[in-house]
């Protein structure tokens, strides 16, 4: 089974996935940490974020995995926990530059369908409906307004300890949706499949309900 869900930064993609997917004892791929580890790498090298090569080559080098500790799920690059170090501000400004470079967007792609092929996942991103999965039995696509997608970034950052003002995290957040929607390759788009779902005035636990009924609804099918 496959489950695709994309939308835009902050609509929740990633918290409901991980309980829908723990629920059903699915993987949950993170594929929005796959590209923040690319740009976290690009950083470390001191690459520019548009040096698609040199890029690539600190990939070869590189390792990013997921690994499971107690309640969560934590992203290790090159064997060290970065689930915090790909949330700074840097990282999340210059993400979207990097996942647009052709070669990284390939070569995410290609482990994405491998992790896929084996097991019942999970996936959320931008264009895992159109892109990654086309094939998906299940695809949503969430959105959200930008004030509340703000507003849940800010508690978000601030459980980890990262301090940024809340009208800052909503300019980021509209640079962020305008970068993802216009970018040349896999742009941030609805899959004419999808089924889209508003989680501006639902909590966790309604938006997981919901999914896990599309989900259950498709098994019986």
């Amino acid at each position: 089974m496959q489950v695709a869900i994309d939308g835009p930064a902050s609509a929740g993609k990633s918290t409901v996935a991980k309980i829908v997917a723990k629920n059903l004892n699915y993987i949950y791929i993170d594929t929005g940490a796959m590209y923040r580890a690319c740009t976290l790498i690009a950083r470390d090298g001191n690459v520019d974020y548009s040096d698609e090569k040199a890029i690539l080559n600190l990939i070869d080098q590189s390792t990013i995995e997921f690994k499971n500790e107690g309640n969560e799920q934590k992203v290790y690059v090159n064997g060290k926990d970065a689930s915090i170090a790909i949330r700074t501000p840097e990282i999340t400004e210059n993400v979207s530059q990097v996942s647009a470079l052709k070669g990284v967007r390939q070569k995410m792609v290609n482990l994405q369908r491998e992790m896929a092929g084996k097991n019942n996942v999970i996936m959320d991103g931008r264009d895992i409906g159109t892109t990654v999965l086309p094939d998906a039995q299940v695809k949503i696509f969430l959105i959200a307004s930008v004030a509340s997608r703000a507003r849940r970034r800010f508690l978000d950052f601030k459980e980890k300890g990262i301090h940024q003002d809340i009208a800052d995290i909503e300019h980021d957040i509209e640079v962020r949706d305008y970068k993802d929607s216009h970018r040349a390759i896999s742009p941030l788009k609805k899959a004419d499949d999808a089924i889209e779902l508003d989680t501006t005035n639902l909590n966790i636990d309604q938006v997981v309900q919901e999914i896990t009924a599309l989900i259950e609804k498709n098994k019986k099918n």
